[in-house]
Formats: structure tokens, sequence, C-alpha cells
């Protein structure tokens, strides 16, 4: 057979059974192989970007998924620089597949041949060009095996047009995947760590997206209520145990921060991270105050990652699965004994700064406040919905608004942040669990970037409800630029001769979304925006294709945190509400 074809028959025994990309003449062997051999269902996208953040949401979604995208040389590959950026950096495992042009044209400045192995190489585990075609079930299995070890991420895998097409000896049926390599921890460790926890009074776990990806939280919650402690999901973590859970704490953080979670973190004096890496977003720069009188113990499945941002106390390497198992057997036996120390009064401390330190959420204002759009969206989607979403003042509110109660049902771009990545991720993540209701939020500027690749939901009926919250400008760069004393180029106003009706919001995202072959609905006033929620879900189910709901907001909202990075000065800009939801009682003094 063809290496072209050696190489779908190993995907689809290593568990693929989805693939996300767009065709072209160096990598058509290669779908040719995809379209004879059957079993792996192809969705075309519009942009091999799009594709490869399809490829990303296709993973975060399910556990075990390990997303594909396929795009031919030159700039296809170049495209899915940024999905690899946003999967490496969040830890998660997808597989870029590229043709090339051929192998005796790669130094002669061929038509679209680039060296996209070495372009690749910093924001992926491997990236290869295969200049031999024997070698390719090799290169394909080590792909997946480097993506499912240890520390998870992408791979690149770049096929010349010629290697595809060369006849191969390969035997599929009795081809297996390589073992997978996770570290774990050792008894001796996990005693020790837990001593630390056991000597101090305040404790709290945080709960990184490691535990997502090891698909552990079950444990984590399991250990959580043995020891009585209060855990902290990071934005990664966020659904490692659910929002309403008596020991979830509250996210801490500088943007996508608790008022509650800060008030419980700074009180510590004793901090388990397992599967986190310290994130500047979640400690804030000023790491003094992070750090100041707390103990902390880190579990990380990269060796490397431990004392990356500070030096621990102490530090394990191992999968966040492996440690948790042995967390619990420890716990249990210390509970057995009695040698577990009441944390009934420190469970009580932080519930009542859960219930008290909320933020207001419940406007009238028209135009719309973001804070109400946030508490509808919790009315309408309930608990079951999965939040799909990158960067932006949208996204930070959100974190602070919105609740999540199940794991892989918050996805978001947490280290690289690319806009446009909503869109894709969504498509993607609705592809590889539909039976779950997908709801994503942008602004409106991650909202026009890959915005074609809503007719990828059109055409492949693949249906979600898609939050748009729009202020016609680019908010979060907008309450950045204060510190500076300007707003400058942030401003996306316009009066759009098309529209008059939208005054200066310029865009018609409705006119857009229903061109590319989906449903749309605009809300001006905040009673609608229930009922156009509601009736949203109604259109996704009725028509199978994303729809979108687009919220007219005020101009300028700020959104609460902190203007020095520093997680014990969060500035907030509105009322605080005594009860979630509900208009204060008392009026607690605003930082200017």
């Amino acid at each position: 057979m063809t290496a072209a074809r050696a190489a779908v028959e190993i995907l689809k025994r290593e568990g693929v059974t989805n693939a996300f990309g767009v065709p072209g003449a160096a990598i058509n062997p290669f779908y040719k192989a995809l379209k004879e051999s059957g079993g792996v269902d192809h969705t075309l996208a519009r942009h091999v970007e799009g594709a490869s953040h399809m490829a990303e949401g296709y993973t975060r979604a399910k556990a075990g998924n390990i997303g594909v995208c396929i795009g031919t040389s030159g700039p296809a590959g170049t495209d899915m620089i940024t999905g690899l950026y946003s999967a490496i950096g969040d830890s998660i495992p997808i597989l870029c597949i590229t043709g090339q042009a051929p192998t005796d044209k790669l130094h002669k400045e061929d038509f679209q041949a680039v060296d996209i192995a070495s372009i690749a190489k910093p924001v992926a585990k491997k990236a290869t060009t295969v200049l031999e075609a024997a070698q390719v079930p090799g290169v394909f299995a080590e792909a997946f095996h480097l993506m499912r070890s240890g520390r998870p991420g992408p791979v690149l895998i770049d096929l010349p047009i010629d290697v595809q097409l060369t006849e191969i000896e390969f035997d599929p049926e009795t081809y297996e995947p390589l073992p997978v390599y996770k570290p774990a921890a050792t008894r001796a460790q996990i005693e020790k760590a837990i001593k630390f926890l056991v000597e101090s009074e305040r404790p709290l776990i945080i709960a990184g997206g490691g535990i997502i990806n090891a698909d552990a939280t079950d444990l984590l919650v399991e250990f959580a209520e043995i020891t009585n402690t209060p855990v902290v999901p990071t934005l990664m973590g966020w659904g490692a145990i659910p929002d309403d859970h008596e020991l979830n704490a509250g996210m801490v953080g500088q943007q996508t921060g608790h008022r509650y979670g800060n008030a419980t973190f700074l009180e510590s004096d004793f901090v388990l991270g397992i599967g986190n890496r310290w994130a500047n977003r979640h400690t804030g720069y000023k790491l003094d105050v992070y750090r100041e009188g707390r103990k902390f113990v880190h579990v990380d499945v990269e060796p490397t990652q431990i004392g990356k941002i500070f030096a621990p106390d102490y530090g394990i390497t191992s999968d966040a699965k492996a440690a948790l198992q042995l967390f619990v057997e420890v716990a249990k036996e210390l509970k057995a004994k009695g040698e577990l120390p009441d944390r009934s009064a420190w469970v009580a401390s932080h519930l009542e700064r859960k219930a008290t330190l909320q933020r207001r959420t419940h406007f009238d204002n028209i135009p719309i406040k973001p804070q109400r759009v946030y508490e509808e969206m919790n009315k309408a989607f309930g608990r079951d919905a999965r939040y799909v979403s990158t960067i932006g003042l949208s996204q930070i509110a959100a974190a602070q608004m919105l609740h999540v109660y199940k794991p892989r049902h918050w996805i978001n771009c947490g280290q690289a942040g690319p806009l446009g990545w909503t869109i894709p991720a969504a498509l993607g993540a609705a592809k590889a669990d539909p039976e779950t209701p997908v709801v994503a939020l942008s602004g409106d500027y991650d909202f026009q970037f890959l915005i074609e690749e809503l007719a990828v939901g059109a055409q492949h009926k693949i249906p979600y409800v898609h939050v748009l919250v729009n202020n016609a400008y680019l908010g979060l760069i907008r309450q950045a630029q204060i510190a500076l004393d300007i707003n400058f180029e942030v401003n996306l106003e316009f009066e759009n001769i098309n529209a008059p009706e939208l005054g200066v919001y310029g865009v018609d995202h409705i006119k857009v979304a229903e061109g590319l072959g989906c449903k749309a609905v605009r809300v001006t006033d905040p009673s609608q925006l229930g009922e156009a929620l509601e009736h949203a879900k109604k259109l996704a189910e009725e028509h199978q294709v994303p729809v979108v709901v687009e919220a007219i907001l005020e101009r300028i909202t700020n959104i609460a945190m902190s203007k020095t990075a520093d997680i014990s000065d969060v500035t907030e800009f509105e009322e605080i509400a005594t009860e979630p939801g509900h208009a204060p009682t008392a009026i607690l003094p605003l930082k200017a």
C-alpha cells in the first residue's frame, strides 16, 4: 500500500474517527487514502487555522480524543502554527498533518515549499518532515506515543507528495500502538506531601487542567472531601469540582478570579497544586504577594515545570491521576486512624466569603450591561452546558460570573488566547460530543476573526448556540490602555450604510451569520435576553446549525481586575452584591 494509506490505517488504529482540514495539491494523495480507506469522518474547514482549532475543541471535549487537522504545503502549515501554539500552551494533543513539495525539490524554492518542521518545532512536542516513505508508520506511531505521554501536546508530521505516493510494506492488522509513558508518584512522596497538608491550619488545593487531562476529577473531589480541604480550580481546571460544591472555593487571579476566591487564598497557609503551572493570570505578577505566608507542594506530570515559576517547598513529578489515587489511599488511612485535623472552621470561613463576596449581575440598563448577559446565560443553560471561549473582556467576565459544574464543560484557550479561536473550537467540541449542548461566547472582535467557519457548522449540520456580546470595542485592550491614559485604535464603531438602525455598532453580524447559512437574533433589552436564549436553543435543535444571539451592550464597561497584576489589589468597578444575582444590601467602598 502507499505510505499515505499506511498513515490513514494507523490513524484508525490509534482511535481517530474524525479529522478537520482543507485539501490541496500536495496533500491530495493522503485525501485519496482517507476516502478509499473509510472510517475517518472529515469536516471541511474554510481556513486551515480554523481546522487546527476545531481539532483542539474536539480533543478538549472528550477524554481520550486526539483531534487531527490536515492541510496542504506552504501556507497551510504556517496557518496551523497558531493552533499548535494554543495546543502546546494548554497541554492539548492534536496531530497536524501537512503536505509538502517533492523531496527532490525541497532545496529549490519550489511552489509552496517551506521548512514547516523547523517553523513548528518551538510549538510542538515534535515536528518532522518524513524523507523516507518506509519511515511513515514509525513516525505516526511515535507521534501518538508522544502526544499521550508525559505532558500532552501537539505533533506535526509533514509528508512530501512523493513520499505519500511511494508503495511500502505495511501490515495494518498487526499494528499496535506504542506504550504510553506517564510518570507516577511513589507512596513515600505522597506521604511527605500530605504531611504538609496535615500540619497546616488553612490548606487549599489548586486544581489545574492536568487533572482534567488525566480524567481524575472524581479522585480530586474524593480527596478534598476526605480531608475537608477547599479547592481552587484554575481557569484550565474549571469544572474539576462543581461550582456549587461546598469545597469549591472559587477561582483565584488578577483577572479571572472571584472576590471570595482571592480572599480565601490570601488567608491560606498551605497550597497543594496538582496539574497546574502557576500561570500569571492565576498568580498575578507579584509572586511575593502570592507566596507570602504559605508553603507550596507542586505535583505535575512535566518535571521541568516544577520550579519554573517559583521553587515549591516540595515537588513531585507525576501524572495527576496516579498522584490522586495515592493521595486518596493515604488520606483514607489517616482518617481511619483519626489523624486528619478538623477543618470545619476553615471551611465555614470560606463558605461565608463565598456567600457574601459576590459581584452584582442584575442590571436593567439599556444598552445592556454585560453582567446581565451572564446571569441570563446561567439561567438558560443550567448545569449541562459546555462553554467555549478564548480571550477578551467577555471571557474574563464569563470566568467571574458563569457557573461550571462538570469537567470539560469549560473549554478555554488559556495560554495563547488567539482571537477567532472560539467559533472553530466550538464546532470541534460539538462534533466530539453532539449530546452535550455547546454554548460559545465571543466579543465582537473575536467573533469577526475566522467568522467564515460558521459556514462549516451550516454545511456539516453542527448545531450550537453562540452568544455574541457586542460593544464595538476591543474592550480588554481599551481597559488596559487606561493605565497609559490613552484610548487608541481600539474603537470599532462606524455608521454602516446598509444597516443605519445599528448606529455606531457597525458590523451587521445578523446578516453575516445568516449569509453563512446560520440563524441569528439580536437583543437590545435585557428583559428579552432569557427568551432569546431559549429561542436560540430551539432554533439550533430544529435547523441543526449554529445560532448566534447578539446582545448589544453599553459601549464601555470596566470589568473587575487588578491594574497592578496583584491578586490582593483587584479594582471593583460596579456595586457588590451580597447574594448572586441580587442588588446589594450594602455597597462596599470601591477602589479608585
